[in-house]
């Protein structure tokens, strides 16, 4: 059985228009399409009902388009994945950046607390006392060192039949918000630290898609699931941020993801929402029913073989997403509509078989566009991305590999 198509139709008119606007570029390459990236900066801000967004690097790792979106009313921040790369942005002219994740990166902790300006710009993540010990063990041993803002992370898995079951992403060991206080005081107490933020992502609900095409027994258990996560994590975020407020004065509360930002901004509770997924539109948002986005981001393969009727090989395209492997870690075939991936091979090293009826129209170095399963590791495939304005490449700017940035 084939491999299926991507859930999203592309058209023959937006094909033509990335073939004309890569006319004189050669494959393998990729692009995005402002029109789709702008519609969907703007429809995550009307998601977000007049809070702020935090954009979230690692679902776009292009500097150029983090600016551009950062430019925008309604977004405000970024959210890091690494602390080498909070230091890159803040060096660069950020002013807020929370590392989403703690780190161990001593050489970077060192550089934070010996720079006056990246540490007013940079905040770190914490969940357990170690990692507080970890940053001071970093300090300069000579000179001045400078105060660590620090963001708490609450766990928002959700709990059944009284705790024996767990939904949600293994991340913070803060579930209780006795032991979030606890370790807020700890901070509090601290020299040299601040405590600024408390965040909590529910994966769960923002990263799980409730609409998988073919599958409607477990789409409906998703969104059951889903529904009764919202209201726990309410209470339970409520609860944790009144508490952690009794402690210190918070100047965010973050939480959300590109598929939760209506429910997370609608809590009293949450300052600001994160998402960053959106602006791309990847292959596993077409399974959510809260909200359908344009893909913005593409990348293009040149079709080098024509193995008999009805088959194209393309060059390159084994670029799976991370998480659990599967079938929707795969790339997909987009433009021209109908072609699929074969079953026995996927996508390849080096090469990959396209099956389908648009295959025996194809030539020889024409393009078959494709769609990444996920947001930003398309940028860890490419140094380059062609920004395309209607029909024209109106840019070429640098990922994060094109400026020689590898961050994890």
């Amino acid at each position: 059985m084939p491999l299926r198509t991507a859930g999203a139709a592309g058209s023959p008119a937006d094909r033509a228009r990335y073939d004309r606007a890569t006319a004189s570029l050669d494959a393998p390459l990729a692009v995005v399409d402002l029109g789709a990236f702008d519609a969907n900066a703007a429809d995550l801000v009307r998601r977000a009902g007049g809070k702020p967004v935090r954009v979230a690097s690692k679902s776009v790792r292009c500097r150029a388009l983090l600016e551009r979106v950062l430019a925008r009313d309604g977004f405000a921040g970024v959210m890091a994945y690494s602390l080498a790369e909070s230091l890159w942005l803040a060096r660069a002219g950020v002013p807020d950046v929370l590392l989403a994740y703690p780190s161990a990166d001593r050489a970077g902790f060192a550089e934070l607390t010996a720079d006056p300006k990246l540490a007013a710009a940079v905040t770190v993540m914490v969940d357990d006392p170690a990692q507080l010990a970890l940053i001071d063990a970093a300090r300069p041993g000579r000179g001045r060192s400078e105060e660590v803002r620090v963001c708490l992370e609450l766990d928002t898995s959700l709990r059944l039949l009284g705790g024996r079951v767990r939904i949600g992403a293994l991340r913070s060991p803060l579930r209780d918000p006795a032991r979030l206080t606890e370790l807020a005081r700890a901070v509090a107490r601290r020299p040299g630290f601040r405590l600024v933020g408390l965040m909590a992502y529910e994966a769960h609900v923002a990263g799980v898609g409730d609409a998988v095409t073919g599958r409607p027994l477990r789409s409906g258990a998703v969104r059951l699931m889903q529904s009764v996560a919202r209201k726990e994590l309410a209470a339970l975020r409520a609860e944790a941020v009144q508490a952690v407020r009794a402690v210190a004065e918070l100047e965010f509360v973050n939480g959300g993801g590109t598929g939760s930002v209506e429910s997370t901004a609608a809590e009293e509770a949450v300052t600001e929402v994160a998402a960053g997924s959106g602006l791309f539109v990847p292959r596993l948002f077409d399974d959510y029913s809260s909200f359908r986005g344009r893909p913005a981001a593409l990348f293009a393969l040149p079709v080098v073989r024509r193995p008999g009727v009805g088959v194209v090989t393309v060059a390159g395209g084994g670029y799976p997403a991370s998480g659990a492997a599967g079938r929707d870690r795969l790339p997909v075939p987009y433009l021209p509509a109908g072609l699929r991936l074969d079953p026995r091979e996927g996508a390849g090293e080096v090469q990959t078989p396209l099956t389908g009826q648009p295959a025996d129209d194809l030539l020889v170095g024409d393009k078959v566009w494709f769609r990444h399963a996920k947001a930003g590791e398309l940028c860890e495939r490419f140094t380059a991305l062609h920004l395309i304005d209607g029909d024209h490449v109106t840019e070429t700017v640098p990922t994060y590999r094109g400026e020689g940035r590898a961050f994890l």
